[in-house]
């Protein structure tokens, strides 16, 4: 039988805050995205050149500690076929996405965010499988045991990589080179897959660095199994509090000899992130699921409900929006997308509000097809 990618689909118990982070994660990657001018850019808007981070470098590891909480909730996770065709259709939709809209065989891109998060999802869910539900059926009384069981598997992969890109040079060149064209992974991404990646030399979703991120989205399981665990949702919310601030601290430890980095994904970047991500899931939970302070959850829902439909009709939207022509004022011709920036914007703002009323407005006009999705019960399901 034909797999039934968009359906329509009754209201289901959810975990509301997990969604509205969610939502609140996808609204900050389209604002991101999207500038008006990328000369003119707020500077949290940007990635960090290279070491350090910038609350943009969050979006990423973010979302992959979601899929990871979000594996604990769904029943698809139980099963070996639905883990396996989810993660081969994410990975096509990022193939789709590298693609668009010539399609060259040539210059296709094979990494990417999609093939990353699918590449995780894949082990994590596995994981999951093997660990928490190997008879497919869990409950919240055994989290206990699996949760040490993954958080260790996820330390491993860390200290491993960690190892790796320290103390193992890449041919040529010598042992803790972490630059972007000298470090192993980037000798490893240009050995197989040379002419395919975002730049001509290294790929900030390379090979090796998968590897961490993998653990970004066992730590999320681990998120998940506690708070589906018999304890109390203030016990729940201060136990993510806890591990937040010790994720930060640990990272910001292993900073010292591994440095914060997510072009990388280095090891202590995924400690911190994952302690940043439980803090905010912390206080998500604890307003919303606790709390019960929902009235303003409803715009982060919407958006955190179809998030690959997000992520895909974002990228479509910015790349058609590049290609389509138009005469511009100086009577050259230019992108519609510039055309829009300059003819509606620039005239009325400073050049960086300007900028960052055309990710907003892209962010409206995606908001307003996914309330409309979200209205008639349509959503994405892979």
């Amino acid at each position: 039988m034909a797999t039934r990618v968009l359906e329509r689909t009754a209201a289901s118990t959810r975990l509301v805050s997990l969604d509205v982070l969610r939502g609140i994660t996808m609204a900050a990657m389209v604002i991101v995205n999207n500038p008006g001018d990328w000369g003119n850019v707020y500077a949290p808007l940007l990635h960090a050149e290279w070491n350090g981070w910038t609350p943009t470098d969050l979006i990423f590891p973010f979302f992959l500690f979601i899929v990871g909480v979000s594996i604990t909730l769904s029943r698809k996770s139980t099963s070996w076929g639905s883990i396996v065709r989810r993660s081969a259709i994410i990975f096509a939709l990022g193939l789709f996405l590298a693609g668009y809209p010539r399609f060259d065989l040539s210059t296709w891109r094979i990494p990417g965010v999609l093939a990353r998060i699918a590449v995780c999802y894949l082990f994590a869910a596995s994981a999951y499988k093997l660990i928490v539900t190997p008879s497919g059926r869990s409950t919240s009384s055994d989290w206990f045991r699996p949760a040490v069981i993954l958080t260790t598997l996820a330390l491993s992969l860390c200290v491993v990589y960690w190892l790796v890109m320290t103390f193992v040079p890449a041919p040529g060149g010598v042992a803790g080179d972490l630059s972007p064209e000298g470090n192993v992974g980037a000798w490893l991404d240009r050995t197989l897959m040379s002419g395919h990646l975002w730049k001509p030399r290294w790929d900030p979703e390379g090979l090796l660095s998968t590897v961490p991120a993998i653990g970004t989205a066992l730590l999320g399981i681990v998120a998940g199994l506690w708070i589906g665990s018999p304890e109390t949702p203030e016990r729940k919310a201060m136990g993510l509090v806890i591990a937040g601030i010790a994720g930060i601290a640990a990272g910001y430890l292993w900073n010292t000899v591994f440095p914060i980095n997510k072009n990388l994904w280095t090891s202590s970047f995924v400690l911190f992130t994952a302690g940043a991500a439980s803090l905010l899931l912390a206080l998500c939970y604890w307003l919303i699921d606790v709390k019960g302070l929902r009235g303003w959850t409803k715009p982060f829902v919407i958006l955190g409900s179809n998030a690959i439909t997000l992520y895909v009709v974002s990228g479509l939207l910015a790349e058609t929006l590049g290609l389509i022509q138009v005469t511009g004022p100086d009577g050259r011709e230019t992108s519609l997308a510039q055309y829009l920036y300059v003819t509606l914007l620039v005239p009325i703002a400073s050049p960086k509000n300007a900028s960052l009323m055309y990710a907003l407005a892209n962010l409206a006009v995606l908001f307003a097809l996914l309330a409309w999705m979200y209205r008639r019960r349509l959503f994405l399901r892979v």
